[in-house]
């Protein structure tokens, strides 16, 4: 039982590489120019540091925990702690994407009526909610593939949502490879500048459609507001 946890110690810079992926995310609703937000501009940074601080508590707690834990009922409660981890950080990554696809609603909306400001705060609103997009898409890549961390390997390669380059290789040395944080990052990236899967394919329905959406959202923030942009300064 305790190698199926212990994961969460031994992978603990994923955890908190995503933990600070949402800080960013943070700074960045915070820096945005114009007014592209639902309400006063501290009400998404705020949710989302409610949830935040919490997550980080349970994390850090299930780390400790999982060095400590010596019979079934410790392991049994770092496993609800695994739990609840994951349904908290869905509720927040679905907050963040709520609120920066509001924001390239609100930002093109502006454009369309023509009062979306001056082409070069066009041009950093864009590619805030640009990078914003791509973290938001590696927070849903890698809290959904094989059912998020809570199961991170203990879900056979059969039953994941993404194909990476690794686990196509032979070699017996890579054969329990797992994907980490930052394998999810360059695949919302990748998937966001390519706008199509490059060297990570999506297997489920849930991982395409993922992607489908990023890869959207993407293009509508380069395609129209960035080109819009560019037409200003011009």
């Amino acid at each position: 039982m305790r190698h199926e946890h212990a994961i969460v110690h031994h992978r603990a810079i994923d955890f908190w590489s995503a933990r600070a992926a949402v800080l960013v995310v943070i700074c960045l609703q915070l820096l945005v120019i114009n007014n592209l937000s639902f309400g006063p501009r501290w009400l998404a940074p705020a949710i989302e540091a409610a949830l935040l601080v919490p997550l980080s508590i349970a994390t850090a707690w299930t780390q400790m925990a999982t060095q400590k834990a010596v019979d079934h009922e410790h392991w049994y409660a770092i496993g609800r702690f695994r739990v609840f981890i994951r349904r908290t950080a869905l509720v927040m990554t679905g907050v963040i994407s709520i609120m920066n696809c509001g924001s390239l609603i609100l930002l093109v909306r502006a454009l369309l009526e023509g009062h979306a400001g001056a082409g070069t705060t066009l041009l950093v609103d864009a590619l805030n909610i640009w990078v914003t997009n791509v973290i938001v898409f590696a927070l849903w890549f890698w809290s959904t593939d094989r059912g998020g961390p809570p199961t991170c390997g203990l879900v056979k390669r059969a039953h994941a949502d993404f194909l990476f380059p690794q686990m196509t290789l032979p070699d017996r040395e890579i054969r329990d490879w797992l994907p980490g944080f930052v394998d999810y990052v360059f695949l919302a990236f990748t998937n966001a500048t390519a706008f199509s899967p490059t060297d990570t394919l999506p297997l489920t329905q849930r991982a395409k459609l993922l992607m489908m959406a990023e890869a959207m959202i993407s293009l509508l923030t380069i395609a129209l507001v960035a080109a819009r942009a560019v037409n200003i300064l011009a």
